[in-house]
């Protein structure tokens, strides 16, 4: 009885851990909007190129530590899926610049929450897996959500950056299919690869525009906190929380970065998202809870009322 009661408890212990690390992750990644606008001067190709850098390298400190110096070793087992799915996430880190920067953060981040349908549609596509009717109709409700939002874009000249944000959700769920066809569970070495991409990329179209890649000490600073605290804390925190925690609740979770993000740049700069964008964000966050919320009540196992 006592070792039953021990093991709720430890069971109850970890999973609160899993929550509130999943919590502070998504809280990490929510900073991405304000960060952004607070940037002064550098352009997108720039902030691409600082962000990514500083990721790969605060990744580079944290793999070879997690792997006691043995980089190599990680790279190996991660395989050629990781890169794969590096390039993938490279589209989406570069994608995800100029969203913000062409369109509100409320529009963006209420786009990008279509990842989980995107997905689902490139599992049954990819991998052959069976999509839930439910699914479908959920991404059928989302659809209208995110049509809501585009043409709103469409008629305020917005519509570059809706793109960019849809563009984004599809690469990041093409990053989430490579993971899942490897049998590696580590993601951080293809988020290095992510990372490395990117900054290549931004690199030669820096290049090709003739743009410096010189940025001032204040740009420099919020490009790093992109790369290291919003990306990098955000994966640390993630991973870790992950272990603890069901799939459908991992997505609940990780609804506070839409949340807060639109929060963040009111409090933080006044911009404040328009009727439609609100409308069509909360179809399609109706959507997303909806559909996890369905799995999350059939993974729940029935509690017993017996005393």
């Amino acid at each position: 009885m006592d070792t039953a009661a021990g093991e709720q408890h430890a069971a109850r212990g970890t999973h609160r851990r899993g929550v509130i690390l999943v919590l502070l992750a998504g809280t990490f990644w929510s900073i991405s909007g304000i960060v952004v606008r607070l940037i002064e001067h550098a352009q997108p190709w720039q902030i691409v190129f600082y962000r990514s850098l500083t990721l790969m390298l605060a990744l580079t400190v944290w793999i070879s530590h997690r792997h006691r110096g043995q980089m190599g070793s990680a790279f190996r087992s991660a395989g050629g899926r990781a890169v794969a799915a590096g390039l993938c996430l490279s589209l989406a880190f570069t994608c995800w610049v100029f969203a913000l920067t062409q369109t509100t953060v409320a529009n963006a981040l209420f786009l990008l929450t279509t990842k989980p349908f995107i997905a689902a549609i490139l599992g049954r596509v990819i991998l052959r897996e069976r999509v839930a009717p439910i699914t479908w109709v959920a991404m059928t409700l989302a659809l209208i959500g995110v049509a809501i939002m585009v043409n709103e874009g469409m008629i305020l000249g917005a519509l570059w950056g809706d793109l960019m944000a849809l563009a984004t959700a599809l690469s990041m769920s093409g990053f989430t299919i490579a993971l899942r066809s490897g049998k590696s569970t580590d993601m951080f070495p293809a988020v290095w690869w992510g990372g490395g991409f990117a900054t290549l990329i931004a690199a030669v179209m820096l290049g090709v525009r003739s743009q410096s890649v010189w940025v001032s000490g204040w740009d420099f600073g919020m490009c790093s906190v992109l790369g290291v605290v919003q990306i990098g804390f955000g994966l640390i925190a993630y991973t870790a929380g992950s272990r603890f925690l069901p799939a459908a609740e991992l997505v609940l979770l990780s609804l506070i970065e839409v949340l807060l993000g639109p929060i963040w740049v009111w409090l933080g700069v006044g911009e404040v998202p328009s009727g439609p964008t609100l409308l069509g964000g909360v179809i399609v966050l109706t959507a997303v809870v909806w559909r996890a919320g369905h799995d999350f009540r059939s993974a729940t196992p029935q509690r017993s009322s017996a005393p």
